[in-house]
Order: C-alpha cells, then sequence, then structure tokens
C-alpha cells in the first residue's frame, strides 16, 4: 500500500481523519482553509520548480536547488509538517536522491530546514507502521482535538457526538 504526504500529515494530526480521507471520504474541497493554501501555493516562491512528483505518491511543493520545500499556511502544525517532510526525504533518498527539507511559513516570514538522518529515519519507518495499523483498522473514535475547530471533518466527526454529551 502506497502512503501518500497528505497521510503522513494526517496521521501526525488526527487518525480518524487519516482514515476517512483513505476511505475517499473528503471535505478538503469546499473547505476555506483548504483554499487558502491552495492559493498561497501559487503565490510563494514563484520563481522555483514547482510541485516534483514522486512517484504519484507525493507531490513537494517546490524544488530549490539541494533543497525541497513545503509551503504551509501555519506553524500551529509544525510536528505534522515535520513529519511529512522527513517522508518526502525519506522516499527520495529510497530513489538515489539526496535532499534536504524547507518548510516554508510565508505568513509568518519563518522556514524550518529539515534532514534525514538515521534517527528521522526510524522515525518515518514508525510512522508509516502506525499509518499502516490505523488504515487497516476499524474508524478510530472521536477525540476532540485543539485543531478540530478549523479541520474540514469537523462536522462530521462531532455530527455523531452530540447525543453523548449528556
Amino acid at each position: 500500500m502506497s502512503i501518500r504526504g497528505i497521510e503522513m500529515h494526517y496521521y501526525a494530526v488526527c487518525k480518524r481523519k487519516l482514515w476517512l480521507f483513505n476511505r475517499g471520504i473528503g471535505f478538503e474541497q469546499q473547505h476555506d482553509r483548504v483554499a487558502e493554501g491552495k492559493i498561497l501555493h501559487e503565490h510563494a516562491y514563484e520563481r522555483l520548480d514547482r510541485e516534483l512528483s514522486i512517484d504519484d505518491i507525493a507531490v513537494v511543493d517546490a524544488l530549490d536547488g539541494d533543497w525541497i520545500r513545503e509551503v504551509k499556511i501555519s506553524s500551529k502544525m509544525e510536528n505534522a509538517d515535520r513529519l511529512q517532510m522527513l517522508y518526502y526525504l525519506y522516499l527520495l533518498r529510497e530513489r538515489g536522491v539526496e535532499k534536504k527539507g524547507l518548510l516554508s511559513y510565508p505568513k509568518e516570514k519563518k522556514t524550518t530546514e529539515i534532514c534525514l538522518d538515521f534517527e528521522e529515519t526510524l522515525e518515518v519507518r514508525a510512522a508509516l507502521e502506525g499509518v499502516h495499523q490505523v488504515l487497516n483498522g476499524e474508524l478510530p473514535p472521536f477525540q476532540k482535538l485543539k485543531y478540530c475547530s478549523k479541520c474540514a471533518y469537523q462536522d462530521f466527526c462531532e455530527a455523531g457526538e452530540a447525543g453523548d454529551e449528556e
């Protein structure tokens, strides 16, 4: 089973979102935050080569010499962004391409360097195993997380929880 980059990101954010997304239950296309991210992606770093595809598994936002770059709206999910970038670096390394990563948050004027070393390789492998466990299991239970209010899946996830609050 090929794991997409966005699925690694979702694994770090919310296992339930990962499971739903993987099964084609997607609400992102109509969500304002996703639209905002697409606009930011189109206009940030226009001088760079755009959208490097890694065997139809992942698409890196931009290629910048020895670096690959991911452009994000906010650093609030930096741990998930980092895991996604590590996964891209891992996929490239498996194909004989050595790169370093940059996570760019243009609205915050912040860039974080990411390198794949031995520890990070182990982290990616453990996350891949975790993704497979989530995807091969039942729908994970709803957990109220700090990002739920900005998630495209919020209404779907909380709909079944309304009767459980009493």
